[in-house]
């Protein structure tokens, strides 16, 4: 697929462009209504296809908990390894589409890999996530963002405090969930480790009150977010903050997404997936 379609698609989900404006520009580039009908199922997600850990996987426990937030009581999708052993905790956060399927099938991934993992629903204060995908898109403008980063800072504490907590946090997330991994970092100084993937940086103000460390993952292909990446490392150099930055060449925004066929890298998906596992452990494990 044309790689101007593909950011064109990136523009709309990450609501720099409204559903009308998005259907214009995508028959134009497709070259008609009849091109631009048969590219959308390839752009939408295809949540069934990409799961890895199906919701009823023997190994696991499951549940959808809830935790006090700055708005009241913020949802989560819980995950983690049957059995009594105290874990680490991880927290999962989502794209701009509020907590969809293929979150919680990452969140149930990172449960295997021996961690009690959590996966918030940010529109908790407006009734949740629904299930039309334009509508939680809808909703998620409409979000107070400083109470909603409160809401994700908040689940730090929740992780810590939990009967089977082992005692340190740590937090992941994609696209929009990748830049508020990095406000987590920047307003929870118990937070111990942070990877967001493909997220809008912090301001060079704020990187100073980090105190996590940082592994960071980026698509070569996607400019708009990395416009922002030489700032952020002379930010973090200057703070001496622990970091670790990866641009996956070919990659573009959204590569480990695998329930978008178009958009998702295996090889960038799989190699970001092991590099995170691996800084967990070392950081949360230890």
């Amino acid at each position: 697929m044309d790689q101007k379609i593909i950011d064109l698609y990136d523009e709309y989900t990450t609501n720099q462009l409204d559903r009308r404006g998005f259907l214009k520009k995508l028959i134009k580039l497709a070259g008609g209504t009849a091109a631009a009908v048969a590219l959308l199922p390839l752009l939408e997600k295809d949540y069934a296809r990409a799961q890895v850990v199906p919701k009823d996987d023997p190994r696991l426990h499951t549940e959808y908990i809830k935790y006090p937030g700055e708005t009241g009581e913020v949802r989560a999708y819980l995950a983690r390894p049957k059995g009594n052993t105290k874990l680490p905790g991880v927290i999962v956060i989502h794209e701009n589409k509020g907590l969809q399927p293929h979150i919680e099938d990452v969140n149930r991934r990172v449960a295997l890999e021996g961690f009690l993992a959590i996966a918030p629903d940010a529109l908790s204060p407006l009734a949740g996530t629904p299930g039309d995908i334009d509508e939680a898109r809808s909703r998620m403008r409409k979000l107070d963002y400083p109470a909603t980063v409160k809401n994700f800072a908040a689940a730090v504490k929740y992780l810590k405090t939990h009967p089977q907590a082992a005692g340190k946090v740590g937090c992941m997330g994609f696209c929009w969930g990748g830049a508020m991994t990095n406000q987590v970092a920047v307003n929870s100084p118990d937070l111990a480790a942070a990877v967001p993937f493909y997220g809008r940086q912090p301001t060079a103000e704020d990187v100073p009150k980090i105190k996590a460390s940082l592994l960071c993952h980026y698509g070569g292909l996607d400019k708009r977010i990395n416009e922002g990446i030489e700032a952020f490392e002379a930010a973090l150099k200057a703070a001496s903050i622990e970091y670790k930055i990866y641009v996956y060449e070919g990659a573009a925004h959204a590569f480990f997404n695998d329930s978008n066929a178009e958009r998702y890298h295996k090889e960038a998906a799989q190699l970001a997936w092991k590099r995170t596992i691996a800084f967990f452990k070392e950081k949360l494990k230890t």
